[in-house]
């Protein structure tokens, strides 16, 4: 279209010009201008925008430092990716451990206050984790219904800046996700020009989330940068856990598939009898055997209880499921050899949480986790003991505890009172 050659456009040509900017408008994602550069070490590969479970974006990230690896999934593809996490890292299932994605929720550059971060747990993802408890059906939040909002909604609807990190391994080695907690950090302080960031950790994310307070990290990673404001760990294993191998035949049912188990989780067996079958998984061992390590993010949270709660005496094999050895129906190490084999609590510990980081420490206290054998051996959320979750040791600062009994390990994520009682520490 030929306009005149006056300096100034026809009147119906302009309305057609305007009409086709604000069309075009609808397509086009305007880049935040960031506070900061992003750290060097970091690449932004991919943003998602068009995403469920109301977040407002999600973004791929890779970290360059040399150092992280590919991490072993187990071979049936219980480990992998899944739904639109797939999309997320790129149609890969199996990513990359030096890859991970950042979760904006809504208001993450209007909100006021302090930024948030939330880091998920073992087997989980911020969707399922924090935005949409029920996105894997019922029994999958803990309770037979589950709700579709979670932490996030909660945070953001009362003006907070939400984000939420996921990782590329459901249950990877926390020294390398530690790493990407601090790398998540960096990034939010560069894009909202802040010194600071809060940090929820949920169940294994706790373990990442403090590990990178402490300055806990492998020998070719970054110390701790002095940016985190406050600490809240949720039903984390402060003081590790030994569930799996305290009630070992029920946790195999589980996650042996002869025995009809699918569960991405590891086993304190490496041979098992299932309707009258030996079968042998080396791949699902918390010690790494015959070239497997598909679950390292739990075996460095381990840590014995035996001394303190006993051993459930009703299990199969309780003995040699414990303390190691061959049994009727299984066989395995026993949990001091995995303790041996990487459990990282006592390192944390000793490392200890600096007195500058305001730590709140919240346990469940209800042992009613649907659809799995509960931890009965003492006060527990089902999974982790409540003296393991508000355990001190270490932490140079600890603000405030609560314990929330109505609330089980799998709760803890979008229970109400658990979410007033976050708000309530972050205020």
């Amino acid at each position: 279209m030929a306009f005149p050659r006056t300096g100034r456009i026809p009147a119906r040509p302009a309305r057609l010009l305007a009409a086709l900017c604000t069309a075009l408008a609808a397509f086009v994602v305007m880049p935040v201008q960031a506070a900061h550069a992003d750290p060097t070490y970091l690449t932004r590969e991919a943003v998602f925008t068009q995403i469920q479970n109301g977040w407002a974006q999600a973004e791929r990230y890779l970290d360059t430092t040399p150092g992280f690896t590919q991490e072993g999934y187990p071979p049936d593809g219980r480990g992998d990716q899944d739904g639109q996490r797939i999309t997320f890292f790129g149609g890969v299932k199996k990513p990359f451990s030096g890859r991970f994605l950042l979760y904006s929720a809504p208001g993450w550059n209007s909100g006021t206050g302090t930024p948030v971060l939330l880091v998920h747990g073992a087997n989980d993802n911020p969707d399922r984790a924090w935005a949409n408890p029920g996105e894997s059906g019922g029994f999958g939040c803990g309770a037979s219904s589950c709700p579709s909002t979670g932490l996030m909604q909660y945070l953001s609807s009362r003006g907070r800046r939400v984000f939420a990190i996921g990782f590329a391994h459901k249950e990877g080695d926390n020294l390398m996700q530690a790493q990407q907690v601090g790398d998540a950090i960096a990034l939010i302080k560069a894009r909202l020009g802040v010194g600071s960031v809060d940090l929820v950790g949920w169940s294994k994310g706790e373990m990442s989330a403090r590990m990178y307070v402490s300055s806990v990290r492998p020998s070719w990673g970054r110390p701790y940068a002095g940016d985190v404001r406050k600490l809240i760990t949720l039903g984390g294993p402060n003081g590790g856990y030994d569930y799996p191998f305290a009630h070992g035949w029920a946790h195999d049912l589980s996650i042996w598939p002869e025995c009809g188990g699918s569960v991405n989780s590891p086993s304190p067996h490496l041979s098992m009898v299932c309707y009258g079958v030996s079968y042998s998984h080396p791949e699902f061992s918390f010690v790494p055997t015959q070239g497997y390590d598909d679950y390292p993010g739990q075996r460095q949270m381990l840590a014995r209880f035996d001394g303190t709660y006993g051993i459930d005496q009703t299990q199969q094999d309780w003995y040699t499921t414990y303390y190691g050895g061959q049994g009727v129906y299984t066989s395995g190490p026993g949990i001091q050899a995995a303790i041996d084999a990487g459990s990282l609590i006592k390192q944390i510990q000793q490392a200890g949480v600096p007195t500058s980081v305001q730590t709140y420490l919240l346990a469940g206290g209800a042992s009613n986790v649907v659809g799995i054998y509960n931890e009965n051996r003492g006060p527990s959320d089902g999974v982790v003991f409540q003296t393991s979750a508000l355990d001190k040791t270490g932490i140079g600062n600890v603000a405030a505890t609560a314990l929330v009994t109505t609330a089980n390990h799998l709760e803890l994520g979008w229970d109400t009172t658990v979410a007033a009682q976050v708000t309530a520490w972050l205020n």
